[in-house]
């Protein structure tokens, strides 16, 4: 890396980003990034649960006024008020609606709000194709009673009761009560109110002080941090005043929960608070957070406010649709079961109880109200070599020419920052990337792309034409004071687009158009990272609270969907800068929210080359998927600093069997892509990556399954398995699909590991895919050389692979199938087949083929699938070529197909192990084989 000319600007930026890049590699930072206790909202609400003296109020206490509440068969709600019962000013308006499959929705905010004030609502998130259901009393309000109950006017699954005095509302499945909300009486609920104006004495933030009548308290410390907050040299404005809502829901029976990613702990959360625990809540605010650590609670890139609990009678969830600052408490009560209590610096009070009773229709539900993964393209699931940074046309070349020359298969290679005329997004450095369209060209002919990062941070440059026009349109997020807010990024001072607003959007999506971002082709597509957003002068590296947006709204009523709305422009520019806008995008976003898993890809962020880091990458992984963001991963190899190559091996081989298949590593980062280790490991990473496109048919078949019902990409043992309570806890290990069971090593040197293999409860038959040897459900050491990771595919279950290595990912296309069907103890399986053109929405009007094969009764059928939609305009050239059968208990005297063709086979006695050699069926028609 080199500067073609040093002035003191040059000089200072390169100080700046020593301070910012260099240190914070040694690692994180912590006291950069705020806890509970130093956000004011938190630490008053959070003193309420925990029992201390609150000098604002101890706590609030609602009651539903009686004569309000209204059934309205018209828009299928029930509506009533809650009055605080100390202040009688503090009226609330709630609304309770159902939705289909028995999903319950609680709204409130204020009934009469201040004029000049208002409180954001969540939009975008939600699919608008939700709609509410009637509605009918269980029990109607009554002046002699002190509750009312509902219930699903076509689905009586579950029904809802309202507790009057004090307010408190619990949702029953099948009878038995599930989730209690309330129940502690930590309902709070800040009011908006004007700041007050009459002189009184000052508070150490110098803020006015004054009687506050909506809080009934004359004590100064009342008033910390209302209208006024410092962090650091930080100071936020908090023009609106206190406006936090908090409630506490108990999950009933429970003692796991699971979901609101993103966090770097254990798949199963941690309690926080109680039985002499004291750590901070689960933070959700999207942070730029260098090299974090593991097992914190502290926020990471992305927020999903998706909580899940599960017990060996039911699954049950709540969400929390809220975009500002959230915390969240667990707490271990008696019962078992779980409290939370969740915080939120603004916005309305608006939870949706999902009320399973399976974790499938958990799945199901939480898809219904935002959305399953978009369908991705088939490239996207090979293997994407990525370096901070690939500083040249040759040095591409370089690296492209090297998988060749190793016969390792890749799809996509990746360019940073550094490939851009000075950090000017859609622009090339002209001295290393002089011709862009040539080096673009190179890799089509191997139908491999690239993709580009490009950031949120706008460089102010009055010749850089993205700015210049931006900033002549009014379209960047303003400072408190109205004017572009300003902040320092990878270009130095930079602005951010305001992507709240839908004309900002579209215009961002335009300057994707070939004839704009010049040198890009079809076979280019991007990458957005810092979108949290980071700024790096900013408080906790993001950006002021009080920055203005679109609405007047302050950026702190949305934070979290920046990234959410950035990640959706650029993708709609993908789409819509080719004429015929049928190409599916695909963009890698950092920041994410509920709804970002119709967009695109994430990953986890900065992750260090450290087993640490590895080991817990499933973990993390599996919080996704459960959460609905399915297509993700972690960087290959850890971002961070330079692993051995015993560590990398190994992170290969988990890599390869993750959602998203990326190698990645810091600018200051040696070089490590796989040729360049010595063996054995050089050659244990080359057949990782082999193995991950050998099953590309089952990672795409599994995508488009997710499209349908929601299901996660990979799985915990518990969702496979919800009545073994013994793997509520397990999550090193994954389930792809409802197939492959995956426990990749995590620890230095390791010669075995314990292996759990589920279904004990059904006795279940696992077959290791190396030596395709049955074995029981249990628990195994098993011997784990460098060579080797368990891989075990369920008796019961069919997987369509394809054996043939290519370059790429679209150079196997047209390859013939094998098919591995493992036979569970009744000798029955069954096993699924998607495809379709691997890259366009023609998919959406049914072009396509889903087939299922069932093997049943010495017969195996491959027929259509009883769910496809496929309008029978789509053929493919693929053939079956292979059938291998595990678990088959005898040698067959013949295989016969329906129209009485004799078909060729092997039968190796010792595995039980039978293969049909060139059946050379056409996936596009149905068969059935008979087995004698």
């Amino acid at each position: 890396m080199y500067f073609k000319k040093f002035n003191l600007k040059s000089v200072l930026l390169i100080l700046v980003l020593i301070s910012l890049i260099i240190i914070p590699i040694l690692s994180v930072d912590s006291s950069k990034f705020k806890t509970c206790q130093e956000s004011h909202f938190c630490k008053r609400q959070r003193q309420t649960h925990e029992g201390e003296i609150n000098p604002m109020k101890s706590f609030q206490t609602f009651n539903v006024i009686r004569d309000t509440v209204k059934l309205n068969q018209n828009d299928k709600t029930i509506t009533f008020d809650l009055q605080e019962k100390t202040a009688k000013d503090n009226v609330l308006t709630m609304k309770l609606e159902l939705y289909e499959n028995g999903i319950v929705r609680m709204r409130a905010q204020e009934k009469s709000p201040l004029a000049n004030k208002k409180r954001y609502h969540v939009n975008d998130v939600l699919l608008d194709s939700i709609k509410t259901q009637s509605i009918k009393w269980k029990e109607e309000p009554k002046s002699s009673s002190n509750h009312f109950s509902f219930i699903h006017g076509e689905k009586q699954c579950c029904y809802v009761q309202v507790q009057l005095e004090p307010f408190k509302l619990d949702v029953y499945i099948m009878g038995e009560l599930a989730i209690t909300t309330n129940k502690d009486g930590l309902f709070h609920f800040e009011p908006i109110q004007e700041k007050p104006t009459i002189a009184g004495p000052e508070n150490k933030e110098g803020n006015t002080e004054e009687n506050n009548n909506n809080n009934n308290n004359n004590n100064n410390v009342a008033h910390e941090g209302y209208w006024e907050e410092r962090f650091q040299s930080h100071q936020d404005s908090k023009p609106n005043g206190p406006m936090s809502i908090g409630m506490d829901f108990t999950f009933v029976g429970s003692s796991h929960v699971y979901g609101i990613p993103e966090h770097s702990t254990r798949l199963s959360l941690k309690s926080t608070t109680g039985n002499g625990i004291k750590e901070n809540p689960y933070r959700l605010y999207n942070l730029d957070v260098f090299e974090y650590e593991i097992d914190k609670t502290m926020a990471l890139y992305g927020s999903v406010p998706l909580m899940i609990s599960h017990d060996t009678k039911k699954t049950t969830a709540i969400f929390w649709l809220n975009a500002a600052e959230t915390f969240v408490d667990i707490e271990d009560v008696e019962g078992p079961s779980k409290k939370t209590h969740w915080i939120s610096e603004t916005g309305i009070l608006d939870v949706f109880y999902l009320t399973g009773p399976t974790p499938s229709s958990i799945f199901k539900q939480y898809a219904y109200l935002t959305g399953t993964t978009q369908l991705p393209q088939m490239f996207s699931l090979g293997y994407h070599q990525c370096k901070w940074n690939y500083k040249s046309e040759d040095h591409v070349k370089e690296i492209d020419a090297g998988f060749d020359k190793h016969q390792i298969p890749y799809d996509v290679i990746w360019l940073d920052i550094e490939h851009t005329d000075g950090k000017r997004y859609f622009t090339w450095d002209n001295n290393n990337f002089p011709t862009p369209e040539e080096m673009l060209k190179a890799i089509a002919v191997k139908n491999r792309k690239m993709v580009n990062i490009v950031d949120p941070h706008i460089k102010r440059d009055n010749g850089y034409y993205i700015h210049s026009e931006a900033q002549s349109k009014g379209y960047y997020i303003k400072n408190k004071d109205g004017n572009d807010y300003d902040g320092w990024c990878w270009p130095g001072s930079s602005s951010y687009l305001d992507f709240t607003n839908p004309e900002i959007r579209d215009w961002w999506a335009s300057q994707f158009a070939y004839d704009k971002y010049k040198g890009s082709a079809p076979n280019l597509y991007i990458w957005n990272d810092m979108n949290e957003p980071s700024v790096f002068n900013g408080p906790e590296v993001s950006m002021h609270k009080d920055a203005k947006h679109w609405g007047d709204y302050e950026h702190r009523d949305l934070h979290n969907l920046y990234g959410f709305y950035y990640h959706m422009a650029s993708a709609d520019g993908l789409i819509k800068r080719n004429p015929d806008q049928n190409d599916r995008p695909f963009v890698l976003s950092r920041a994410f929210f509920a709804g970002s898993q119709r967009i695109g890809a994430i990953w986890t962020g900065d992750n260090a080359a450290e087993w640490s880091h590895l080991d817990i990458a499933n973990p993390m992984l599996l919080s996704l998927n459960i959460a609905g963001i399915t297509f993700s991963g972690a960087d290959v190899g850890g971002f961070f600093g330079n692993p051995d190559a015993e560590l990398l091996a190994r992170w290969y081989q988990a890599g390869a069997f993750q959602p998203f298949f990326r190698g990645h590593a810091h600018l200051d980062s040696r070089h490590r892509e796989p040729w360049l280790f010595d063996e054995p490991y050089s050659s244990v990473m080359k057949d990782a990556i082999i193995t991950r496109y050998t099953y590309l048919p089952l990672w795409y078949t599994t995508f488009f399954e997710n499209t349908i019902n929601g299901s996660p990409v990979i799985n915990p043992l518990w969702v496979q398995y919800p009545k073994e309570q013994e793997l509520f806890d397990i999550d090193d290990t994954i389930i792809i699909s409802n197939s492959l069971l995956v426990k990749p090593v995590t620890k230095q040197g390791a010669k075995s590991m314990k292996v759990i293999l589920p279904g004990k409860s059904v006795n279940e038959i696992w077959y290791d895919v190396d030596t395709e040897k049955p074995i029981e459900a249990g628990t195994y050491e098993i011997d784990t050389p460098l060579e080797k990771i368990p891989v075990y595919q369920r008796g019961g279950s069919i997987i369509p692979k394809k054996e043939r290595v290519r370059r790429s990912s679209a150079q196997m296309k047209d390859d013939p199938f094998t098919i591995r069907i493992a036979l569970d103890k009744n000798q029955f399986a069954q096993g699924q087949l998607y495809i379709d053109d691997e890259h366009s929405f023609d998919y959406k009007k049914g072009n396509y083929l889903y087939k299922q094969f069932t093997f049943k009764d010495n017969t195996l059928i491959f027929n259509t699938h009883p769910e496809s939609k496929q309008n029978g305009k789509f053929t493919s050239p693929s053939t079956i070529e292979k059938i291998i059968i595990l678990g088959y208990k005898q040698k067959p005297t013949s295989i016969v197909s329906e129209d009485g063709k004799q078909l060729s086979f092997d039968y190796d006695q010792s595995l039980s192990k039978l293969t049909i050699r060139k059946p050379d069926f056409s996936v596009n028609s149905n068969f059935i084989l008979k087995f004698n």
